[in-house]
């Protein structure tokens, strides 16, 4: 089994004044997860701003992780498009960074057809010899891989993980049952990652641990140990959290949260945009209860 670690955080990505990638602010931020519970760390996903971000920054961002903390954590890229050759290309060039692997999201707007989703995939793949984890998201790309799409692509060897936001733990359970033996499935929404274990499901690929690290790592620790009363309970208190982080578009009330706590990382790209005051005070008023993060 290829090893990823159980907590993945899909980092944001800081910026200065001017909306520049900070890199100096990226270095804190990353040894903050670092210290608080992340095995890996994801550059350039949806929490990253991918769609607005440029290939260049994509690689110094890569070049970044790797260079400074690969011997810590694993260092994985978000190299998926709704092009699969320019997804070969970034592919490509972040496997020449040394990353430790690949996220690639369902290519979006176009709504392939689950064929034409497997061969996108497939054709990545092939391309690289870095394990890779599929990411389906359906809220966000308009198209879900289904359960026996995700199993045929779980026999591509060197498809390793799925992270799985469709919130649909039949689909999820169909996945845990038919594939590979080592082949992982990671939640990839927080509130889910519980029940997403119950089924057979391996870690988190998160965005609240950024604030709730090793809280997270504690419920996923206690559930895999058979407490399950214990791992209940981390969950319950965690659940407002987990919601309060996507009261409006990710990653903009991380980013706000990130910023209200001094875990500077400035703002966001158009045509994403500052919360409302009413979103900023219900965030407000629920990251106080979390005495941890304050």
């Amino acid at each position: 089994m290829i090893e990823f670690g159980e907590v993945i955080t899909a980092m944001v990505t800081p910026f200065d004044h001017d909306l520049k990638v900070d890199f100096n602010l990226a270095h804190k931020l990353m040894e903050h997860l670092v210290a608080n519970g992340s095995d890996g760390i994801l550059l350039s996903g949806t929490t990253g701003e991918s769609p607005t971000l440029s290939d260049e920054e994509k690689l110094k961002l890569f070049h970044f992780g790797q260079k400074n903390f690969s011997s810590k954590v694993k260092i994985i890229a978000g190299t998926g498009s709704n092009d699969t050759r320019h997804s070969v290309l970034l592919s490509k060039q972040a496997e020449d960074m040394g990353v430790d692997a690949l996220l690639i999201v369902t290519p979006y707007y176009n709504k392939p057809s689950q064929e034409g989703l497997y061969r996108h995939f497939e054709a990545i793949a092939s391309s690289v010899n870095l394990p890779i984890i599929i990411y389906n998201v359906p809220s966000r790309t308009g198209v879900n891989i289904t359960a026996g799409t995700c199993l045929k692509l779980s026999e591509i060897n060197n498809i390793a993980a799925v992270k799985e936001a469709s919130g649909n733990l039949a689909q999820i359970s169909e996945i845990a049952k038919g594939a590979r033996e080592d082949f992982l499935i990671y939640s990839g929404n927080d509130s889910d990652t519980l029940p997403i274990l119950s089924v057979g499901g391996y870690g988190v690929i998160s965005v609240a641990s950024h604030l709730m690290g090793k809280e997270i790592k504690q419920m996923i620790n206690a559930y895999k140990s058979a407490d399950v009363k214990k791992a209940k309970a981390i969950n319950s208190y965690l659940l407002d959290l987990f919601n309060a982080i996507f009261i409006t578009t990710n990653p903009v009330p991380i980013k706000e949260a990130l910023n209200m706590i001094g875990l500077k990382v400035g703002g966001v790209r158009l045509p994403l945009c500052q919360m409302s005051d009413n979103e900023r005070k219900t965030l407000i008023k629920i990251i106080q209860n979390y005495k941890t993060v304050v």
